[in-house]
């Protein structure tokens, strides 16, 4: 067995543009559950941008504003909208991560860079994805401070609550017709990742729209990245909506753990967290497909929640409105008994649904 090139420990956070930070934060604290650890800015001596970090279980979100608008981040935001910018992976040695994958076509952003002050360093390192997305390689080396340097710790003012999110299960990414098996190239040979799954428009379509996807993973199978592109249909599909909204490719939505989904989303729905309503035959459809596996059904039913079976076991699955007033990003809670799948039964139900939100959009 070949040695990994590239170990990657997980994921470190994923940084999000936006337009307002402090607002962003915010929304994220109250609604889902996210404890604010640490932020920079005018205070911490930033000129240009502000940042917050936002952290529950071992998801790390990080919502990042300018204070211009002759600025990277403000022109990210002006064209995309408020959208994911940067996945961090976090891997032991960051000049050799760039070493190796710009050795195997990485196009480099960023060398290697260290932050150091007094509770350690940081090195980081980037390169570019698809569209304005990139990925970020994060050295962490024991650092014992808030975040990074340049970052102070947040004092609580009360108690977050947290919904249950515990890690990141995966990142989807949209790209244009043709360009899906590019990047799916593009993840074996530069991040050493294999193909898990294959998915073609005959698998996930409906009268009107398809897709079709590949699903990438890393060695260990810590990290995961879907891609998806549009395919060939009557109407406009959920793909293209994305793609026409974000003006380009990019993160479509983030796949989180829970432990009890039945809780996660029922507290969700207290906060006013809009998902994807699926028809009630749904449910009877499913209930020959999948069988017993000891899950309550009418609280399925009555949550919306999907569940789907495979030879590893079975996954339940629910889909948030997108959390934004464009289409686009929106972000998935997943718990996993056995499954290492992505709910390939429950495509069809959840397409019918986008579709019908697409309807009322205007946008089918």
């Amino acid at each position: 067995m070949s040695e990994d090139f590239l170990p990657i420990k997980g994921y470190d956070h994923v940084e999000f543009y936006v337009g307002n930070a402090k607002q962003a934060a915010h929304f994220y604290e109250k609604v889902f559950g996210f404890t604010p650890i640490a932020k920079c800015g005018l205070e911490t001596g930033s000129r240009d941008v502000a940042s917050y970090v936002m952290q529950q279980g071992k998801v790390q979100f990080v919502f990042t504003t300018a204070y211009g608008p002759d600025h990277e981040v403000a022109r990210h935001c002006a064209l995309h909208g408020d959208g994911v910018k940067a996945i961090a992976l976090e891997v032991k040695d960051v000049a050799s991560a760039l070493a190796e994958t710009k050795h195997r076509g990485a196009t480099i952003l960023k060398p290697a860079t260290t932050k150091e002050d007094e509770h350690g360093k940081v090195v980081i390192g980037e390169v570019m994805y698809a569209g304005d997305t990139i990925f970020r390689f994060v050295e962490r080396g024991g650092y014992g401070g808030a975040f990074a340097p340049g970052f102070a710790p947040i004092e609580l003012r009360g108690d977050a609550i947290p919904v249950g999110f515990a890690a990141i299960d995966h990142i989807v990414t949209n790209v244009h017709l043709g360009e899906m098996d590019y990047w799916a190239n593009w993840y074996e040979r530069v991040l050493g990742f294999n193909k898990l799954a294959h998915f073609t428009d005959k698998d996930i379509s409906t009268e009107y729209s398809a897709l079709m996807s590949k699903v990438m993973e890393n060695g260990t199978g810590k990290c995961k990245f879907p891609i998806n592109e549009p395919a060939e249909g009557k109407k406009k599909s959920q793909i293209e909506e994305y793609l026409d909204f974000y003006y380009g490719s990019g993160v479509q939505h983030i796949a989180m753990n829970t432990g009890n989904i039945y809780e996660t989303v029922m507290e969700l729905r207290r906060r006013d967290i809009d998902f994807l309503r699926i028809p009630d035959t749904y449910y009877e459809y499913m209930r020959e497909r999948v069988g017993d596996v000891g899950e309550d059904w009418d609280k399925l039913q009555e949550l919306g929640i999907l569940i789907d079976k495979d030879e590893d076991g079975y996954l339940l699955q629910i889909f948030t409105a997108p959390v934004q007033d464009r289409p686009t990003l929106f972000y998935e809670v997943i718990e996993r008994h056995g499954s290492r799948g992505f709910g390939i039964g429950n495509f069809k139900a959840l397409f019918i649904s986008i579709e019908e939100e697409q309807a009322l959009r205007g946008n089918l």
